[in-house]
């Protein structure tokens, strides 16, 4: 038999050797698992937050039911406005808004634009008294406030006219 004396370990450096191995296995399973951190997620815009606030990420419908209300001029005017409904709608091309129980203040259906840079402020297109004015609007949690003046007429125009005053819409999200 052959022995190779010139090549043997002496258990001193087997047990070096097992114990740099050791280290080495460790050391690259710790790699191996250590987790993986995702690229950072771009921080959304002004406008990107404020559509959220209004749409979400496509579409979220506001009601007075459920503990919402109105009042024009310091008066609550939320029983005329109880099954009032308004649901924005976003998406790449267009942002759209439908109301329903609106009393005519609101038209049914239309179109709504931030006002210049201001994402906090909100102009529906339409032919009813609100269209056209300029909405202030602030969202805390699942409460979204509505603000707005519709200014008397000039000349005789009585339906604007019962209608005029300073408004509050504070909405419940559906």
């Amino acid at each position: 038999m052959f022995k190779f004396t010139r090549y043997q370990i002496s258990p001193k450096m087997q047990k070096s050797i097992l114990g740099l191995l050791l280290i080495a296995v460790l050391g690259i399973g710790m790699i191996s698992c250590k987790e993986k951190k995702d690229e950072p997620t771009p921080s959304k815009t002004t406008e990107q937050l404020a559509i959220e606030d209004l749409a979400g990420t496509s579409s979220i419908a506001w009601t007075i039911a459920g503990g919402g209300s109105v009042v024009r001029d310091g008066r609550s005017e939320t029983n005329i406005y109880q099954t009032f409904e308004i649901q924005f709608t976003t998406n790449a091309s267009s942002k759209t808004y439908a109301t329903v129980n609106n009393n005519s203040l609101f038209d049914n259906n239309g179109n709504w634009t931030f006002v210049g840079d201001n994402f906090d402020k909100i102009r529906l297109s339409g032919s009813q008294p609100v269209a056209g004015n300029e909405i202030s609007f602030t969202r805390t949690g699942n409460d979204l406030i509505l603000n707005f003046s519709i200014a008397v007429p000039s000349g005789r125009n009585l339906r604007s006219n019962a209608v005029a005053g300073s408004y509050t819409f504070t909405l419940k999200r559906k």
